[in-house]
């Protein structure tokens, strides 16, 4: 208990901060971190292509006002024609072969619907769902990733102030051992030399001290970063560096886990499914196309005048015989990507279970340093607690009561730096799962 209120007394300044704990972290993060922002704007604009895709199936209408002046003699007969305005006057020889200039005001509005495209609008609508979904996998990578990156900025400003808390305390126990050995020298028991060494001891740990110090500020500010607020705002965190418990988890369980979970394994397998559909969409350019137009328009001399309307329908067929083999390269193109995107979908897999083993390993090694780091800050408390009182009676020299004192704060350290990188190594294999997520118990 009096080791919580010393660390939150470390972490908290006289002035009122606002209480975060771990997850409250990782909250403010995903609403606040640019780049999850920037992954969502992404993700949305994906889904507007989808739309865009879709909007191939519907009838294409467009309105057009158009004007044109001529003397033209085939384009003033036309026009005449279309206007409703052809009389029998225009039937002579002069007026038709050197008529006046001729104003023609055309409204036309079209429709276009393209009836049987070979399954090209279908393709690209799946296309751009697969580009949605794999935007969507970037996403919820990279909300891992900030997720992640919380853990390592929270708990590195826990430690530092730990390490903080320890070289503190080996300052106010070098200070006891200066006060020792003038007491000792006092009683013509010891020299000069002994104060002398306690005194440069006693500066090297008072430098120690304040190089944490600034390692607490530079902690939050890298916290501030992540979190995406301003780099001058404080918090008071309240989830200690404690040792995790595993419980009962196994490598298996977790490689199993990340084959299914992983944002980049389905990242790779929709990029192969996006290949399959190109290389189908790319022999579909070599199948006829089948299309509808249909357009209705007035034509008049004035804006506001008489106006002749008339309507026109048709229905056309395209077929690309031959396009100096640029759709043959396109089919060969498609062909080689979806190669590539197997080969990066199997170097994915194994990438990732490569990623899990580490992160085991980690953590394997982290939990195995924290029992040893334990015992020796024990051990190292013990040995200096015995040698400050055979110094005092005399029995020991300044050299071994400096080298005990240099051994506990060392020991606490290494305890310190076991319980963060277990704690870190225990969310980094969650990622490596594909598993970390906003309430993950890792976070608690």
């Amino acid at each position: 208990m009096l080791k919580e209120l010393l660390y939150l007394w470390l972490l908290t300044p006289l002035y009122a901060q606002d209480v975060l704990s771990l997850r409250d972290a990782v909250r403010m993060a995903l609403d606040h971190n640019k780049s999850i922002q920037a992954a969502a704007a992404g993700s949305q604009a994906a889904g507007e292509r989808v739309n865009q895709a879709k909007s191939g199936r519907l009838p294409r209408l467009n309105y057009s006002e158009s004007l044109t002046r001529s003397d033209n003699p085939g384009f003033v007969f036309s026009s005449l024609l279309t206007q409703h305005q052809f009389t029998q006057n225009n039937f002579d020889l002069g007026a038709l072969n050197e008529p006046n200039a001729l104003n023609n005001f055309q409204s036309q509005l079209s429709l276009d619907q393209t009836i049987y495209d070979a399954g090209q609008l279908r393709r690209a609508t799946r296309s751009a769902g697969l580009v949605e979904n794999i935007s969507g996998e970037e996403r919820r990578r990279t909300e891992q990733d900030v997720i992640a990156g919380v853990v390592r900025a929270y708990y590195a400003v826990v430690l530092s102030g730990e390490n903080l808390a320890a070289a503190k305390e080996a300052v106010r126990s070098g200070e006891a051992d200066l006060k020792r050995a003038e007491a000792v020298r006092a009683a013509g028991m010891s020299t000069d030399v002994d104060v002398l060494s306690i005194r440069v001891h006693l500066a090297g740990v008072t430098e120690q001290q304040i190089r944490r110090a600034a390692d607490v500020d530079v902690a939050r500010a890298a916290l501030d970063d992540v979190l995406g607020q301003p780099l001058e705002a404080v918090y008071q965190l309240t989830t200690a560096l404690a040792p995790a418990d595993l419980g009962d988890i196994s490598l298996e369980q977790y490689e199993h886990k990340a084959v299914d979970e992983r944002p980049e394994g389905r990242e790779a397998k929709l990029a192969m499914s996006l290949a399959e559909t190109e290389a189908k969409a790319a022999r579909s350019n070599l199948l006829p196309q089948v299309g509808l137009h249909a357009a209705i328009e007035e034509d008049r001399q004035q804006f506001a005048g008489r106006a002749g309307g008339n309507w026109l329908a048709s229905v056309s067929l395209r077929w690309n015989v031959f396009n100096g083999f640029g759709d043959k390269a396109r089919i060969e193109e498609t062909r080689h990507l979806l190669r590539r995107s197997q080969a990066e979908k199997e170097r994915a897999g194994s990438a990732i279970r490569l990623e899990v083993r580490r992160a085991w390993a980690d953590l394997r090694a982290a939990t195995q340093r924290i029992e040893v780091a334990q015992a020796a800050v024990q051990e190292a408390q013990e040995s200096l607690r015995i040698t400050q009182n055979r110094y005092g009676a005399g029995l020991n020299n300044v050299t071994d009561l400096l080298r005990n004192e240099t051994a506990v704060l060392e020991a606490k350290t290494r305890y310190l730096a076991a319980i963060n990188d277990q704690r870190v190594a225990r969310a980094m294999l969650e990622k490596a799962a594909g598993t970390l997520l906003p309430d993950s118990e890792v976070l608690n």
